[in-house]
């Protein structure tokens, strides 16, 4: 009679271990906020030009740039999930597939290495993904990664933009599509502050008669649906610091 009442009283604390991690499961997969896709807000203006945050991907948005971040190519990167971000909602394997595959193809050829700043613009045919245009930069070794890199490729982006004279560009940094935890915050909050002094440098330039651009009136940031709303945090903050 013991034994039947030891087995019986372990399966009920089996049973309740169970159903609380079920439960304590739901809590937290609940407690991951998500912004539905093409959500959009303006989170300020820096020297005129509007500063967006969109949920959308590379390969939908529509602008007369879309900017895509890569590293350094290593077999599958995009495509291994986890680390990288499931298909369904891994912005950079839905643009290499608009691509037909051009993303892996370049990558992994050597034609385009992804080293940290380089670029790559390529004119996709009409009707494969919504943007005129799309620059490549690359971040270099994924191992050897840090967010300030972020505010060194805001400014790559901005100087390409102002050089092609673009009136509106997105960026999409890439960097969960690839597999990387970054700090969703800082890094958004980096591009912005990059972005802007190159701007502002050229400003400068550009009032010694030593420049010419076409001024900008719109950079859409892109982020996805369960980071949306951390990287806008991170961006009102460069923003405020920037209007100082």
């Amino acid at each position: 009679m013991k034994n039947i009442k030891h087995i019986f009283n372990t399966l009920l604390v089996a049973a309740f271990l169970s159903t609380a991690a079920l439960t304590t499961t739901a809590q937290t997969t609940a407690d991951v906020k998500t912004t539905p896709q093409g959500t959009s807000v303006i989170w300020g203006k820096v020297d005129g030009v509007a500063v967006e945050g969109m949920v959308q991907g590379p390969s939908t948005e529509v602008a007369d740039l879309q900017v895509a971040c890569v590293f350094e190519y290593t077999e599958g990167d995009i495509f291994n999930s986890p680390p990288a971000l499931p298909a369904a909602v891994n912005g950079m394997v839905h643009l290499d597939h608009d691509l037909k595959g051009i993303i892996t193809e370049i990558r992994k050829s050597g034609k385009f290495a992804g080293h940290a700043f380089e670029t790559l613009l390529i004119t996709p045919p009409a009707g494969t993904i919504g943007s005129k245009k799309l620059l490549l930069i690359g971040l270099g070794d994924r191992n050897k990664f840090t967010p300030e890199l972020m505010k060194i490729v805001g400014s790559v982006a901005m100087n390409e933009a102002l050089r092609l004279g673009v009136s509106h560009y997105a960026f999409a940094s890439d960097l969960k599509d690839a597999g990387i935890d970054s700090p969703t915050a800082l890094v958004a909050g980096y591009v912005v502050a990059g972005t802007f002094e190159a701007y502002r440098t050229q400003a400068w330039l550009k009032d010694k008669k030593m420049a010419a651009y076409k001024p900008l009136t719109k950079v859409t940031l892109l982020a996805g649906p369960a980071f949306y709303t951390v990287a806008g945090e991170g961006i009102k903050e460069a923003i405020a610091k920037l209007n100082k």
